[in-house]
């Protein structure tokens, strides 16, 4: 009775402590996963925008999704069953040596074997799960891509090209996987069979001790037992290696993208923008000096551009696709860093500035109107976030987008998804100019910021910006050169240089590149 009681009991403090390691691991586990992907939020928020030139958006996201997934599911399946494994080891390996030292050695003989062709395994089967991950992360992009791009991708009947490649990044998925859950499936037979040698060896010397009266039969007949649990654990770990391995990989994955090359360094002391009352340091004076800058080194777009625009002043920027127009405005905004040269707000280095204080002087409308699953009112908030719904609705009207929100069935409640898909080009393009009157910005970017609205719109908008552009600095990019006539200042620009400068009528007066840029637009009418 007093053995069925020491049973019970050892039972119930197994069953306990299979409880409490369950428990442990499953909260290690989650909370790993939960500071790898706020790290890696906080990661993706200081990266240049040079990493997503590179990049595309479903491979980032693979890495967010599948590797740190990967990561979790490990932690809190295979890793248990991993320290179970090695637990079971060193207690099978005591109970086995108060048997007898000699059949013991016999055992573990043939572990060095094992492992030797185990770490042949892996050295070969651990690219595979490198390309796995690898593979696994194109064919997301891709599929991300095509989503995305669907009605494109449909309009210009590219199903085949699509298909072809998926096809091509499916098969690099399915090879790389295959041979790397083929090799590492190899580790357990390899493990078994050493396992068995050991047996066999365990039989001969126990036998050969017995007949030499060194132990009895009943020790060979428990020694054997222990050499089979022995390498039931070993068989375990030899088992959990691919899902290691798969793990390994995906990690590699996560603190490579962890360890990218950041963003320069925010400045020590910030430059203030605004005193302590909260009224505004800054009167909007912007000066280029010498300004290189290439998306890479080799190959300079913007080549030695200096150009002092005052306070207030409406600078109007011209030229032909590709001559560096759009660049201009992502260097002002330090969205990118500069090759050499500088470039001044008020007189102070915007490197002085820190880049949130710096950002918060601009408002941007650009080409690509940009919204985001929400409301209209969410969205037109995200230009002033604590704006109240009357100064909402005030942006909104002086855009001339308030009477068409309240003529949708839920007004400013309306739900837009995430592709905008439910209102139209020239709809959503309106909305993100009300969003640039309620930042009420210093200074003004509106990049082809009419591009999306018919004719009759763009003459209401061109009053609206009226408005808005009053003692602003304000930085136009057009390719209609009819609605940039009245701007202050014209800055022609030809293959990231500045060739002419003047309003439209000294400009038209030399006769030059902006008076063929000009004519041209309007030849055939």
């Amino acid at each position: 009775s007093e053995i069925l009681l020491f049973l019970i009991g050892l039972y119930l403090i197994s069953t306990f402590c299979n409880f409490v390691q369950g428990w442990m691991m499953a909260g290690v586990s989650q909370k790993v996963s939960y500071n790898l992907r706020t790290s890696m939020s906080e990661k993706i928020n200081k990266l240049p925008f040079a990493y997503f030139d590179k990049q595309s958006h479903g491979e980032v996201l693979s890495r967010f999704s599948n590797d740190v997934d990967t990561i979790q599911q490990t932690l809190s399946q295979s890793l248990s069953q991993l320290l179970s494994s090695i637990v079971q080891l060193f207690g099978f390996l005591i109970m086995m040596l108060t048997i007898s030292w000699q059949m013991t050695l016999m055992a573990l003989i043939v572990i060095p074997l094992s492992l030797i062709l185990v770490t042949t395994v892996v050295k070969h089967s651990q690219k595979y799960f490198a390309r796995q991950q690898a593979s696994l992360g194109n064919v997301n992009g891709h599929i991300e891509e095509m989503y995305s791009g669907h009605m494109v991708m449909k309009a210009f009947n590219g199903e085949e090209k699509s298909i072809a490649q998926f096809e091509t990044f499916n098969d690099e998925l399915y090879n790389s996987a295959w041979k790397s859950q083929f090799l590492s499936g190899l580790m357990q037979p390899i493990s078994m069979f050493v396992g068995n040698l050991g047996y066999v060896g365990v039989c001969i010397l126990g036998g050969y001790l017995a007949m030499n009266g060194i132990i009895e039969i009943g020790d060979i007949t428990a020694f054997i037992q222990y050499v089979r649990s022995f390498n039931q654990p070993i068989a375990q770990l030899a088992q959990t290696m691919n899902v290691m391995q798969s793990t390994a990989a995906a990690a590699e994955r996560v603190f490579e993208f962890l360890a990218e090359e950041e963003e320069v360094a925010e400045t020590k002391t910030p430059q203030p923008i605004a005193a302590p009352d909260g009224k505004s340091l800054i009167d909007g004076m912007v000066t280029f000096e010498n300004v290189h800058f290439g998306y890479t080194p080799d190959k300079i777009i913007i080549n030695d551009f200096s150009m002092y625009i005052n306070a207030g002043k409406r600078v109007a920027i011209v030229g032909p696709t590709g001559a560096g127009k759009t660049t201009i405005v992502k260097l002002l905004m330090r969205f990118y860093e500069l090759n050499s040269g500088t470039i001044y707000v008020d007189g102070c280095d915007i490197r002085q500035f820190s880049r949130s204080d710096l950002r918060s002087l601009f408002g941007m409308v650009l080409q690509d109107a940009w919204l985001f699953n929400g409301t209209i009112m969410e969205n037109l908030r995200y230009g002033r976030l604590d704006a109240t719904d009357e100064e909402v609705m005030a942006a909104a009207d002086a855009a001339y987008v308030d009477h068409f929100i309240r003529t949708l069935d839920h007004g400013y409640d309306t739900m837009i998804d995430e592709e905008s898909s439910n209102i139209s080009q020239g709809q959503k393009q309106l909305l993100t100019i009300a969003r640039a009157f309620l930042a009420d910005p210093k200074i003004l970017i509106l990049d082809e910021a009419t591009s999306s609205v018919d004719t009759r719109t763009e003459v209401l908008i061109q009053k609206g910006m009226e408005k808005l552009m009053e003692n602003r600095t304000c930085f136009v990019i057009a390719h209609r050169l009819s609605t940039i006539r009245d701007a202050d200042l014209i800055l022609v620009m030809k293959d990231g240089d500045i060739v002419e400068v003047g309003d439209h009528q000294e400009l038209m007066a030399k006769n030059g590149f902006y008076t063929q840029l000009y004519n041209s637009q309007f030849e055939e009418s």
